[in-house]
């Protein structure tokens, strides 16, 4: 015989189990986000990424250990030229032949510019920003060192790059080239170099060179003419193949293997990161985009 007590526990009973029921549910709702945002597995030997916004850290592998750079050192060449005080983008800079002898001698990435012509300092920053051109990067150093001979205003140039890495409060970033064709002394972290890059793109001019997908130059022959080079494509394979990208710079090299110094704004949100030393240009890639979703993931 079933009592009046004895219904009133069934339905405690019941109650609890409803209760219990809707706990487990609501667990398994805030487990999911949680599986979503788990820290992914890149191939780097190094990778940090943070949130631009107040560079909080949010991936880290390796991410202050010193490893060759590659042409990310670029990033800086950038950022010493638009420091220059007084700066005149329309400047024009004549490509001497020991440029071009440069990276023949190096094999090394090229704008391909013509010995002779005048090339404006804005267009030598395209040059040396999409298709990483060491001939571009030379041309600027010489441009913006101090000196009365080419080896020393490289040297001085050189010396600025190194000068705004301290100021930035680098301590395990050295530079002894423009370019990243490194003399044995070139290195940097996937935390510094994201730094460099987070500075960089403080910069407008900076900002809309390295989100270019091509660029076309125009440059001044020897004769007076004008010349239209050939289209430069930009290196970085995550402008046409992740959402939001907006930089920001390629590397390479037999030490430095594969490198990305990468940036991405989703929702009105930031990330901006680097891999070091990945195995090839397709997982450079893939490490980068993995890093940067699981950076959005993680701010929401």
């Amino acid at each position: 015989m079933i009592t009046g007590i004895t219904v009133t526990r069934l339905r405690r009973a019941a109650a609890v189990a409803v209760t219990s029921g809707a706990l487990v549910a609501t667990g398994a709702l805030t487990a999911a986000p949680a599986q979503a945002v788990t820290a992914p597995s890149i191939v780097a030997k190094g990778g940090y990424l943070m949130n631009n916004a107040n560079n909080s850290t949010l991936y880290v592998k390796n991410a202050d250990g010193r490893l060759s750079t590659g042409s990310t050192t670029k990033i800086m060449t950038a950022k010493v030229v638009l420091a220059q005080p007084s700066l005149n983008l329309d400047a024009k800079v004549e490509i001497k032949k020991i440029y071009s002898d440069y990276v023949v001698r190096n094999n090394a990435s090229l704008a391909h510019l013509i010995v002779g012509d005048k090339v404006t300092v804005r267009d030598l920053l395209y040059g040396l920003m999409l298709p990483s051109g060491c001939d571009a990067a030379y041309a600027l150093a010489d441009k913006f060192g101090s000196g009365s001979t080419t080896a020393a205003r490289v040297k001085s140039f050189v010396g600025k790059m190194n000068s705004a890495a301290a100021a930035l409060h680098l301590q395990n970033t050295h530079f002894d080239s423009f370019d990243g064709i490194g003399n044995g002394n070139n290195y940097s972290t996937p935390r510094d170099l994201t730094k460099i890059a987070s500075s960089a793109m403080k910069n407008a001019t900076f900002r809309t060179v390295v989100k270019t997908k091509t660029y076309t130059a125009k440059t001044q022959t020897k004769s007076g003419g004008t010349r239209t080079m050939a289209p430069w494509k930009n290196t970085n394979g995550l402008l046409g193949s992740y959402s939001g990208t907006i930089g920001v710079k390629t590397g390479s090299g037999p030490e430095a293997k594969y490198c990305l110094v990468f940036a991405a704004t989703r929702n009105g949100k930031t990330v901006i990161g680097t891999v070091l030393a990945s195995s090839s240009i397709a997982q450079r890639e893939a490490d980068a985009k993995k890093m940067m979703s699981y950076g959005f993931a993680r701010l929401g």
